[in-house]
């Protein structure tokens, strides 16, 4: 998408990401943080703000929040925790536990796969709320007939990732967060999961002329895809564009991004810093990490995936920000492609089978890297053809088995000798005439009907590289 979403007109957008953290227990009590469990299980004194329970920091927690900092390229500050007053029944205690003008990790950035710098202007520690579930209705507040609350979120970690207003396309916003959660799910601060509300994002989106002062901006909340923060990006800059040249101006409001008729809907008026009526929690004290605490927190930091990325792209000869490199790190499994290519496996095809195939097999898959290494290597020296390997692989992945070639005996696969295959496609020719009158006149996808006859006339056993080379050798000789 365009920088500009209507002509004459400029995007900006800053992002507030939410992620839980995964931590045991909750941010100030010995609760849970577990997901899924029945409703109201894991509460306790401090979670429902009961007379005289005191919260007591989690340390994992702000190691945790250390560690997205530091990805984030962070200064990591002494700071201190504010009571943030506002009422909701999700809140029972009518007030959160944040950190208000001094976080504990500020003024970073993140870099887009394109190059694009994101600044990140704090990440800071505060207390999740509970969940409503409003019964009735279209599951909105208005024109439900009740409300239940669930308290087992209600103080578990979190940490807000607050970046600068520097992202200027849709494609930018949705590049920050896939970022962000790879970032996240590798350095396991949190499972990231949208779905589950553990990784959440407010958009704070305005438009305006370009080279004008930023515009009045509107806060869409809780997004919980990226897809959905595209689409709720661009219809709500549309929006704001159609007001402003009708005359009309923006007013600051939170909205809410509905899916099913794909519009922003108006929440609530915006609120600012003073209606949150900010003051230190008197029930703890100032959090001062010391250089040695941090410095042993960056020690255990894992590499980031956009450096593992680079380096896979650099070792096989292919983009970092292809699909299958992209995908391969994902989901932590470029360690066992790099194993496999030093096993002596065809990279190429290492790489396609990793995408393709192993989608549920971790960052261990239970097929030893030699044993994926050999097949790619019987695949590229035709010993098998493309489909059998695939069946092959199939097999080994059944049975994490690392002898291709003994699976390869069993189902009676062998290599078709060029001659065989050559009586075979010219059957094919003399059995398809149509198909080769329009392959001799230049259609090319006339060839998928010989490929295919020639495949059912050997069961699958022909090269289908050998069979197009040889029918493309019989079209140049029949001029």
């Amino acid at each position: 998408m365009s920088e500009q979403i209507v002509p004459g007109w400029e995007l900006v957008v800053g992002l507030e990401v939410h992620v839980e953290l995964a931590t045991r227990t909750k941010l100030f009590s010995g609760s849970p943080n577990r997901f899924g469990d029945d409703a109201n299980v894991h509460i306790d004194p401090v979670t429902l703000g009961l007379p005289g329970a005191l919260p007591v920091l989690n340390e994992h927690a702000v190691e945790l929040a250390m560690r997205v900092g530091l990805a984030l390229n962070c200064r990591i500050e002494p700071c201190t925790f504010h009571r943030k007053n506002y009422f909701y029944p999700d809140m029972p205690k009518a007030y959160q536990i944040s950190q208000y003008d001094q976080p504990l990790n500020l003024d970073g950035f993140l870099d887009l796969p394109d190059g694009t710098r994101i600044g990140v202007e704090r990440a800071h520690l505060e207390e999740d709320t509970g969940k409503s579930t409003h019964v009735g209705g279209d599951g909105r507040i208005h024109g439900s007939e009740g409300s239940l609350i669930d308290f087992n979120r209600a103080g578990v970690p979190l940490v807000e990732i607050v970046s600068r207003p520097d992202i200027r396309t849709v494609d930018q916003a949705k590049d920050y967060v896939n970022e962000l959660r790879a970032i996240l799910v590798a350095i396991e601060a949190s499972d990231a999961k949208m779905e589950e509300g553990s990784m959440r994002v407010d958009a704070n989106v305005s438009v305006r002329r370009p080279g004008e002062p930023l515009g009045t901006r509107c806060e869409i909340k809780n997004v919980n895809s990226v897809r959905s923060l595209g689409r709720a990006i661009e219809y709500e800059a549309r929006r704001q564009v159609d007001l402003l040249e009708a005359g009309d101006r923006i007013r600051q409001e939170t909205r809410h991004w509905n899916e099913s008729d794909g519009r922003t809907h108006t929440l609530r008026v915006k609120e600012d810093a003073d209606d949150y009526r900010y003051f230190l929690e008197p029930d703890l004290v100032p959090l001062v990490p010391d250089r040695e605490w941090i410095e042993r927190v960056r020690s255990a930091m894992p590499v980031l995936p956009a450096a593992r990325r680079a380096a896979l792209g650099a070792f096989l000869g292919v983009p970092a920000d292809s699909a299958a490199v992209w995908t391969v790190v994902d989901r932590g499994q470029d360690a066992y492609v790099l194993a496999s290519v030093d096993a002596g496996g065809v990279g190429e095809r290492v790489l396609v089978y990793v995408q393709q195939a192993f989608a549920e097999a971790g960052p261990n898959p239970a097929v030893p890297a030699d044993g994926l290494a050999r097949l790619t290597v019987m695949e590229r020296s035709g010993e098998l053809t493309a489909t059998q390997a695939k069946d092959v692989l199939a097999a080994m992945l059944e049975t994490a088995s690392a002898d291709p070639a003994a699976i390869a005996r069993s189902k009676g696969y062998e290599a078709m000798d060029t001659s065989a295959i050559a009586v075979a496609v010219d059957e094919a020719i003399a059995g398809e005439p149509a198909a080769w009158g329009k392959y001799c006149a230049g259609e090319e996808k006339a060839a998928g009907a010989l490929v295919g006859r020639v495949m059912k006339a050997t069961k699958g056993q022909a090269d289908g590289k050998v069979v197009t080379a040889l029918l493309q050798e019989r079209r140049t000789a029949n001029g």
